[in-house]
């Protein structure tokens, strides 16, 4: 969001450094003040509502057992996927034969190699 220069600060309640209007604003947002009571562990805030789905998620990604899973996951995913361009290379004839191809280069020339064998049973 851009600011005019004749915008005035009073404007942008984020802008309000005085403590007093800050703490005006909590209370009046139902947010509990005091001190914690011997028996309470933390004031809570009455207008806190409860996390959305997607605030779960986010937060339930955050942490590192989360990111260490996803992280195995799309690796052994990775090297399901370079297997199955490796099986498919084995397939495919080409001049030499050890010849290193990009993942690319062998899907073409698998559709090429595909559409020279239908023509050949056509024939």
């Amino acid at each position: 969001m851009m600011l005019s220069p004749d915008q005035a600060e009073a404007d942008l309640s984020w802008t309000q450094s005085d403590p007093e209007t800050m703490l005006n604003g909590l209370k009046s947002a139902g947010c509990a003040s005091d001190e914690p009571a011997e028996g309470e562990e933390k004031a809570k805030c009455k207008a806190e509502q409860p996390l959305s789905r997607e605030e779960k998620r986010r937060r339930r990604r955050a942490t590192a057992k989360y990111r260490s899973a996803h992280a195995t996951r799309e690796r052994i995913r990775v090297e399901a996927f370079n297997v199955a361009f490796a099986e498919l290379r084995k397939l495919l004839p080409t001049l030499p034969p050890d010849k290193k191809l990009s993942k690319i280069e062998i899907l073409r020339l698998a559709i090429c190699y595909i559409s020279y064998l239908n023509h050949v049973l056509d024939v």
